[in-house]
């Protein structure tokens, strides 16, 4: 894969100094067109050590403007990056629409990182692979410009650049042990690479490997591609995506998994009161276990309106510490979200080991609420039954405990809550139009749950369906089910 990227490749002065005026002007120019375009630029530089990968981005910051662009130097993960998903770190540094994002190593680093030094097999870096190569297309179907740049040197080229910088007193210090041990892997490495970049090379993100030798050639090859790349996006947007999977056909004799639950289920309130504090107790000891700080928990509520999702929550939080957990209330985007794939909002706010994160709506919104009021295209929904599992096999291998709650109730219990609302002064502020007009549409609501709770409900994350028609009932099921999971987990 690398073997045109060592024939020695070069650029005269007398060439660059001609292109470089123009190449810079209308890279500015593209530049302006994208603020003005709205969608994101990703751009990753990797390579080998000292293919001059910083510098590269360096030029790149200089021949545009820096205010528009996003650079990240990425080095060994912090402590509160380490208590999350791989991912995160990266996810709350993709760039909004209109910028470009710039990333100096990427979410390709560490595995191939961990597998030349074999600390991971070969067919855990694949299932790394697989993972990325899914992201970078959920990015591009979100509308993103993903450029992958890998700064390639031979073997002996690689030697003489880190003897020619550990040489010189100016620019010693960019050269590490870790440089020199790395070097002596670089068969290793190269071999590890190459499966990497070919499993991860698709037609709508294909690696670009540039020979590092000269740096006239690699800057103002990586210059061109860039310009090259924009300018084809802003002047020919790509169509919009037909739908990726056809919905499944509607039961012959109109039984589904919501109209099989029995809302008759019931609870007085003496043994509601009785087995509420035993319950609260229990989580409230889970959350002091030993073994608790070695997990993060998320939950996740969704129903219909006024199905009782606020007070399931409340019921949980009264047995926490308030320092422990944060509830995060999801309403319609802000414009800052919208500028970002959907479930960007999600991954920032994701818990750090030993705290809760309640989400009341989710991530599951895309394929509700957008679905049915057709916020996103079909295809935007279709793709994000897969997405939403890849994201919560994401936290599954983070050690992230996961429950996930739908509260049900009938249209005549709806209905009566609604009423009951607009009756009491103090609960008006949960009733609004929009609740109104969600009820006209409960046919399209029914059929977007139903397909929801059958193309997410995994091993992993499974959906707990809740009969919330007595809410004495429901805040217990919820309860004993969250206990439940915390003791099989810990």
């Amino acid at each position: 894969m690398f073997e045109s990227a060592e024939l020695g490749h070069k650029v005269s002065k007398e060439v660059w100094d001609k292109e470089i005026p123009a190449l810079r002007e209308a890279l500015l120019d593209a530049q302006y067109d994208l603020a003005a375009a709205k969608f994101p630029v990703v751009i990753l530089v990797a390579g080998v050590d000292g293919s001059g990968k910083s510098e590269t981005v360096n030029t790149l910051n200089e021949w545009m403007d820096p205010r528009h662009i996003q650079t990240h130097g990425l080095d060994e993960p912090t402590d509160e990056e380490r208590e999350r998903p791989h991912m995160w770190r990266y996810w709350r540094m993709l760039p909004p629409k209109g910028k470009i994002g710039i990333f100096d190593g990427s979410w390709y680093s560490w595995p191939i990182l961990e597998r030349a030094h074999g600390r991971i097999k070969t067919s855990d870096l694949d299932q790394d692979m697989g993972r990325i190569a899914r992201f970078e297309q959920m990015l591009i179907h979100e509308g993103a410009l993903v450029l992958k740049f890998w700064m390639h040197l031979s073997k002996e080229t690689q030697k003489k650049r880190l003897k020619g910088l550990e040489k010189d007193p100016k620019t010693r210090w960019r050269v590490t042990p870790r440089d020199w041990k790395h070097f002596e892997m670089y068969d290793t490495f190269r071999q590890v690479a190459e499966r990497a970049l070919r499993s991860t090379s698709s037609a709508d993100a294909p690696w670009i490997v540039v020979e590092a030798t000269d740096p006239r050639y690699q800057k103002l090859t990586v210059g061109k591609l860039v310009l090259e790349k924009i300018r084809a996006r802003l002047d020919h947007p790509e169509p919009r995506p037909a739908p990726l999977v056809l919905p499944p056909p509607a039961a012959l004799d109109g039984l589904n998994i919501l109209r099989a639950l029995d809302l008759s289920k019931r609870m007085d309130k003496k043994d509601y009161e009785e087995e509420l504090l035993t319950l609260q107790g229990r989580l409230n000891l889970l959350t002091r276990h030993r073994n608790f700080k070695k997990h993060s928990v998320v939950l996740v509520f969704e129903g219909v309106d006024a199905a009782g999702k606020g007070g399931g929550i409340r019921r949980i939080t009264q047995a926490l510490d308030a320092r422990t957990y944060r509830i995060h209330p999801v309403a319609a985007p802000t414009e800052e979200e919208r500028a970002q794939p959907y479930l960007w909002r999600f991954w920032r706010n994701l818990p750090r080991r030993g705290k809760v994160a309640i989400f009341d709506r989710s991530w599951y919104g895309r394929v509700l609420v957008e679905r049915v009021e057709g916020f996103c295209s079909e295809a935007d929904w279709q793709r994000a039954y897969s997405e939403i599992n890849d994201f919560e096999d994401q936290l599954a291998r983070n050690g992230t405990i996961q429950q996930k709650f739908w509260l049900s109730i009938s249209q005549e219990e709806q209905l009566r809550r609604f009423e009951e609302r607009q009756t009491t002064p103090f609960k008006r502020f949960k009733i609004t139009e929009e609740d109104w007009r969600n009820r006209e549409k409960w046919p399209a609501y029914e059929s977007a749950i139903c397909d929801m709770l059958d193309r997410t409900s995994t091993e992993i994350a499974p959906w707990t369906l809740v009969e919330s028609e007595n809410k004495y009932y429901g805040r217990i099921k919820i309860l004993r089910t969250l206990v439940q999971r915390l003791e099989d987990a810990l």
